[in-house]
């Protein structure tokens, strides 16, 4: 059973209630269907205007529940035929950034992502989800494939950032981040990044810069994690669901600044409650997208990108 929130009680209450009603129907024979279907329509009602009704706060726990879909977990819903290519050909292979061939739908593309893990073991193999250096230089490797080949990028992002450690500096993350950063701008093929759960500075930024940006539902994308960005205001991490709201990081915002191109709605209750419908929504937004990009040349695509990203943060008085 699915981890639940604290703002989820009231609707846990009224769950036990229809299993306390069906038990003693069940015990006592009475006909108590009425009752029942009563406190499941109301639950049905409240759940679905509570999670219509979400705050930046709470959205960002859902992105953040332990049993969210993870990458491999899209790749596997979403395509056949995945390939995984492993290494950036320097001596290392970041498992924080996985990456392949695939066929969506039968056409051959190349998937990138963030992967986190599912247990403890996972998420170590993993590193949380964190990449190095060598991850964003494993990633390039693969823009410049699909680039050579012409095949379509897709990248799913789900990090808390890139990876903050000593090791890390060592051997120029923000130079690798930077370096993706001006790449993927020069790329002539299609390039859509989705990101899925948490997609935290930089860290998100590198696997990015995208013809088409969307974010799922109860996902976010922001420029420093809300306990950064606690941390920073007020010398208190645990502020963090209070920099959440400050920070505007959830879909509507983002929208509205031009940040991202969509919203891609997840099943009632957050991606971790279905698997398959929240894969065969992000497909069909993937594929959508790519009709859409499909009329464009190459120049064209890297223009739109250039001309999409310069616009952020520019302003008329």
């Amino acid at each position: 059973m699915s981890t639940a929130f604290d703002f989820e009680k009231p609707i846990l209450e009224i769950q036990k209630e229809i299993e306390k009603l069906k038990q003693m129907s069940l015990e006592s024979g009475m006909d108590l269907n009425k009752d029942i279907e009563t406190l499941e329509h109301e639950a049905a009602e409240f759940k679905k205007e509570l999670f219509e009704n979400l705050n930046p706060a709470q959205k960002m726990q859902i992105a953040r529940h332990p049993e969210r879909p993870k990458f491999l977990d899209y790749v596997n819903l979403m395509c056949t035929d995945f390939v995984e290519l492993h290494g950036d050909r320097v001596g290392t292979d970041d498992r924080a950034i996985v990456g392949g061939l695939a066929k969506l739908d039968g056409r051959p593309v190349m998937i990138i992502g963030t992967m986190k893990g599912k247990s403890t073991k996972e998420n170590l193999e993993y590193n949380f989800g964190m990449p190095q250096p060598e991850g964003y230089r494993k990633a390039l490797r693969l823009f410049y494939h699909a680039n050579k080949f012409n095949l379509p990028i897709i990248t799913i992002i789900d990090t808390p950032g890139a990876y903050p450690g000593i090791s890390a500096e060592k051997h120029a993350q923000g130079a690798a981040i930077a370096y993706n950063l001006k790449e993927m701008q020069k790329l002539k093929v299609p390039v859509i990044a989705i990101v899925s759960g948490e997609g935290c500075s930089g860290g998100a930024l590198g696997l990015a810069v995208a013809n088409k940006v969307y974010l799922l539902e109860h996902a976010y994308y922001t420029v420093i994690s809300p306990e950064g960005c606690a941390s920073i205001l007020w010398r208190d991490a645990s502020k963090n669901l209070e920099a959440a709201t400050a920070l505007k990081i959830t879909a509507p915002h983002l929208l509205k600044f031009g940040i991202i191109d969509g919203m891609i709605k997840e099943p009632m209750g957050g991606a971790h409650t279905d698997y398959e419908v929240m894969a065969s929504e992000m497909k069909s937004t993937i594929l959508n997208a790519l009709s859409e990009l499909d009329g464009m040349s190459g120049e064209d695509l890297r223009n739109q990108r250039y001309d999409k990203f310069r616009k952020m943060g520019s302003f008329i008085e």
